[in-house]
């Protein structure tokens, strides 16, 4: 088995927003996720659950097409948002 490359929270959060993925089929960097049935409204809460669940915000700029086009786009602008604690 494959581990992926984000939270697990994240995978949970998300698949809640993809309709058409059926429960069985694991969820792929590269997963097209407007053909999985995320239009614009679930976008809207898609973004506000995953900030609520990381503790970010996805500043405007970050607001595009690309960053909500797949899940590894998602996960990278989420990633880059996380604070880190320093390793001692």
């Amino acid at each position: 088995m494959t581990e992926q490359p984000w939270a697990t929270k994240f995978e949970e959060t998300l698949r809640g927003f993809l309709p058409l993925l059926p429960d069985t089929e694991p969820i792929r960097p590269d997963l097209r996720l407007s053909d999985l049935g995320l239009d614009s409204l679930a976008t809207v809460s898609l973004l506000l659950e995953v900030e609520e669940a990381f503790d970010v915000t996805i500043p405007d700029h970050l607001l595009t097409e690309d960053t909500f086009a797949t899940p590894a786009g998602l996960w990278s602008v989420v990633d880059s948002l996380l604070v880190r604690d320093p390793v001692d």
